[in-house]
């Protein structure tokens, strides 16, 4: 098999990440791409969480898909959450010991989701328990049942390696790791070289060895994958972790923040290497998000490279600083980790419903940036570009990330440093006897730090020295000027910078779509071309400036009931977007809105929907 898809469930705070980091970073030292998703509830401990990961031997970042061809359950809500993800022919790893356990007992699971799992247990004859439910996979589904006792395994390891009995329930992960390890084949030496990775204590490695090597014994299956050919070199690194990075070798030197899920994550990987070498970051945790821009805004104004990150609730606090920036020609960065919304909304579950909040954040008139990252490469040169535009222009930049790509860990190649510029725009001489920040004569004025000449800054409109004005001609002038940037940024953004274009070039249809939505719809053009149906895939890379040219010429190209957009909110906003800056209306939408990410398989299927006459595809596939 080319491809192994699996999910891995249990109680949040019960060693999942673990799970999904040490086998993430095995498999990628095998040589596989991985993707792998993590999804879970906006609470500390104890609700459903499930790891959805996929494995290729020829595609470094594959697409997340259904059905699965391995369900690992720590718990007996993980098998009946995910018994009807399972392909036909799969595997079932879960405790046996679990066997009487019933539905209706796990006071753990959403009301409305145990509701419909009972209507769906009465339809087809299963009586409620787990037992009950394995049958019925065996059965009619030809399930492979891999039924372990953890409480056996446990007591095993603790006589094996001496760990006491209150700790041996943090090995369930563990039972997972070996179990999946030994299916798939994974080599002791790579699995090891994880294990290494995510335990510094030599104790803890060490039982973890161990107890994975006693796991394998008691697996009889073994999974066919094919001998992976991704032979150049790799990272194995989250979304959050590809930002920060792409952020540090663009020069960044302050970030400010305040903690908010999905968001955090970015600072807390730049907290930890602040210090590379003779190279430091200055993190700084702000007393809430009006804080971290104000901060981030006035170390630009010092000669920082500086940037911030947040979460929609986050942003919107954030908005009146980034007007004030967009006022003063500041150049900052702003990385928008997009969940679902409104107010705390999701917390935990993605989307991208925040785009038009980004595209017009703010009162008044003011040139900004837009960018949106599809995978984890495109991420970290983002960031690097963010930062690079918003000291060019001198404008605020925002950068758009969503929070299934934050969250998932995934396979990348190594990126090519000798090739990253830095460009820190146009700053003023030495030797100037009367500095004008807003100097009129051009639409970006030379910059000055302060404290290198005399400078004024402030909220209310200005003149060339920044001093207060409300007098008209000055507003005209001044106004031309900020704006003029707009210019000055579509000449020196090339189109070809915009936009990525994927698929069949004589294909018959066209998907337009952003950020997460890439891989999934890059793997459903493969699907539907095996079907005889030709697509293409747009990925629009910035909204600020927007691909105008080359989204007006796909119009003309293709018969516009064969442009889709795909989109994770409920407005279809690229669409509202494109319609705006081409005058063209999209008239087919494929939207997903539940929180979970679009899965391959569901666009397939809604493409050929569309294709039949449908005008609008909802998708809700996912726990």
């Amino acid at each position: 098999m080319n491809e192994l898809r699996y999910i891995l469930g249990g109680p949040q705070g019960g060693g999942l990440e673990t799970s999904s980091q040490v086998l993430s970073w095995a498999f990628a030292r095998e040589g596989y791409g991985v993707s792998s998703d993590r999804e879970y509830f906006s609470n500390i401990k104890g609700r459903h969480s499930y790891i959805h990961a996929t494995i290729s031997a020829s595609t470094i970042t594959p697409a997340l898909s259904y059905p699965v061809h391995l369900v690992g359950a720590m718990d007996s809500e993980t098998v009946f959450t995910h018994m009807f993800d399972l392909d036909n022919g799969g595997y079932l790893i879960y405790n046996s010991d679990e066997n009487s356990i019933k539905l209706e007992s796990l006071a753990s699971m959403e009301p409305e989701f145990k509701e419909k799992l009972i209507r769906t247990f009465d339809e087809i004859g299963i009586d409620g328990s787990i037992a009950s439910a394995v049958s019925y996979l065996k059965d009619e589904k030809k399930i492979n049942v891999v039924g372990l006792s953890y409480r056996s395994l446990l007591s095993e390891l603790q006589k094996q390696v001496k760990v006491v009995a209150a700790q041996a329930s943090r090995y369930i992960s563990t039972i997972l790791i070996g179990a999946v390890a030994a299916m798939a084949n994974i080599d002791d030496e790579s699995l090891n070289y994880a294990f290494k990775i995510r335990f510094k204590s030599e104790e803890i490695y060490e039982h973890n060895v161990a107890f994975s090597r006693l796991i394998k014994k008691y697996i009889n299956f073994r999974l066919s994958l094919d001998v992976p050919n991704l032979t150049f070199r790799k990272f194995i690194i989250s979304g959050n972790d590809a930002v920060a990075m792409g952020k540090v070798a663009g020069g960044l030197r302050f970030q400010s923040y305040y903690p908010i899920t999905p968001a955090a994550d970015e600072s807390f990987t730049l907290e930890e290497h602040e210090r590379i070498g003779n190279y430091s970051v200055v993190v700084f945790q702000a007393e809430d998000e009006l804080g971290a821009i104000a901060a981030a805004i006035g170390a630009s104004l010092s000669g920082a490279r500086s940037a911030t990150a947040t979460s929609g609730p986050g942003f919107d606090l954030m908005v009146e600083g980034l007007g004030w920036a967009g006022m003063n020609e500041v150049p900052v960065v702003v990385t928008y980790y997009q969940r679902g919304g409104p107010s705390t909304g999701q917390p935990t579950r993605g989307g991208q419903s925040d785009l038009l909040s980004s595209v017009f954040a703010s009162h008044g008139e003011y040139p900004r940036i837009v960018l949106a990252s599809g995978d984890h490469e495109e991420a970290f040169y983002d960031a690097i570009d963010a930062l690079n535009f918003a000291e060019r222009f001198q404008t605020p930049v925002i950068h758009l990330v969503d929070k299934f790509l934050a969250n998932t860990i995934a396979t990348m190649r190594v990126p090519d440093l000798q090739n990253i510029k830095i460009d820190r725009g146009k700053l003023a001489p030495e030797g100037v006897k009367s500095y004008k920040r807003f100097d009129f004569s051009s639409n970006i004025s030379p910059r000055a730090f302060l404290g290198q000449y005399l400078m004024w800054y402030t909220g209310d409109e200005h003149n060339e020295m920044g001093h207060i004005t409300e007098e008209s001609e000055n507003r005209i002038k001044i106004m031309n000027k900020r704006m003029g940037k707009e210019k000055e940024i579509e000449d020196g953004i090339p189109e070809e910078r915009r936009f990525a274009l994927y698929g069949d070039s004589s294909s018959d249809v066209l998907l337009i779509g952003w950020g997460f939505v890439k891989n999934q719809a890059l793997k459903a053009l493969e699907d539907l071309k095996a079907e005889g149906i030709r697509a293409s895939y747009i990925n629009i890379r910035t909204f600020i400036p927007f691909p105008t040219r080359t989204i007006s010429e796909m119009f003309k190209r293709y018969d516009p009931e064969r442009i889709i957009t795909v989109e994770h909110n409920y407005e279809a906003q690229a669409a509202k977007l494109i319609a705006m800056n081409t005058g063209n209306i999209v008239r087919k939408n494929i939207v997903k809105y539940t929180g979970r990410p679009i899965y391959s398989n569901e666009l397939r299927d809604a493409v050929k929907r569309i294709l039949s006459g449908s005008n609008r595809e909802v998708l809700s596939y996912g726990a």
